[in-house]
């Protein structure tokens, strides 16, 4: 028989499991960034080039959900990880209007200058980056408040752009492609419906020798027109999905983050590696997915 205390205490259980059930969304979203670790040697990729890579993505920077000084411990974890080069995937704005504070592009930028790497700190933009940029959305050939940002920080911005870098007496190319959903939708804007900046066949024209390529671009939906002289492709974007329940994803932030949700994809020669971020957008709720870090290994074994 229950006795009164007994029913107390059986509802008082149920309430705090009730609101435990509630507050875990959010609370996964404050979770320390989980590391995962890929070992990987793309097609064609030389023997000898041996190449330790931090990629972090998707910081959407906002109180209280991804604070400047929360972006500070990410970057002090991703440097003890000792990588050789760090990649930086895009969407550094907010791109949620549920906030206490928005975290100024200054502010977050300060924070990722303190990543360190011997061969640098290289980044693209993801589409948050421009569509919390109403003057760029309206004027699409003026500057761009993130790209800005992240040049003052000392951090090289990638748009349909290449750079040929060296490790170890071995060359290799890494490529940033324009975001692919840059420009918003809206009678403002003059626009029936999202319009990218990337162009990859002037990304990959930059690319003058057989060295292998690394290409960045924030959305893996382009990775189905990636040439297999692009060995590897490193997207951001899909969050994992922010829900995943024993594989189901409710929602997802592309056609190809549905098909790419977060990991390692292989198809024929070619290698597609996707991260599955640090924050959130339009909703500050992850379910199933933790925070990560990527730290990809390339080299033959």
């Amino acid at each position: 028989m229950i006795t009164r205390r007994g029913l107390v205490k059986l509802f008082g259980a149920g309430f705090l499991s009730l609101v435990a059930t509630a507050a875990y969304p959010f609370t996964e979203v404050f979770r320390r960034p989980e590391i995962r670790r890929y070992k990987l040697a793309p097609n064609n990729w030389p023997h000898g080039l041996n190449l330790r890579v931090v990629i972090l993505s998707d910081f959407h920077a906002s109180e209280p959900w991804m604070s400047r000084d929360r972006i500070a411990d990410i970057c002090a974890t991703a440097n003890e990880l000792q990588p050789d080069i760090c990649l930086l995937l895009g969407d550094y704005a907010a791109g949620t209007n549920i906030v206490s504070d928005y975290v100024d592009a200054t502010d977050w930028a300060a924070a990722l200058a303190t990543l360190s790497a011997p061969l640098g700190v290289h980044a693209i933009l993801g589409n948050h980056d421009y569509w919390e940029d109403l003057a760029f959305q309206r004027d699409p050939t003026g500057p761009n408040i993130a790209t800005e940002a992240l040049k003052r920080a000392g951090i090289a911005v990638y748009i349909n752009s290449s750079r040929r870098l060296e490790k170890d007496g071995h060359p290799f190319w890494l490529a940033g492609l324009g975001d692919q959903m840059a420009l918003r939708a809206g009678k403002r804007f003059n626009r029936e419906g999202l319009v990218g900046i990337d162009d990859l066949a002037a990304t990959l024209s930059l690319i003058t020798d057989d060295a292998p390529v690394i290409l960045m671009a924030h959305e893996p939906d382009i990775f189905a027109r990636v040439p297999s002289r692009v060995g590897l492709t490193l997207c951001g974007h899909t969050h994992g999905g922010q829900i995943d329940l024993f594989g189901w994803r409710p929602a997802a932030a592309s056609r190809g983050s549905r098909s790419y949700p977060g990991g390692l994809y292989r198809e024929g020669e070619r290698d597609l590696l996707v991260s599955r971020g640090l924050g959130c957008s339009f909703i500050p709720v992850r379910v199933g997915v933790r925070p990560e870090i990527l730290l990809l290994e390339l080299g033959t074994a």
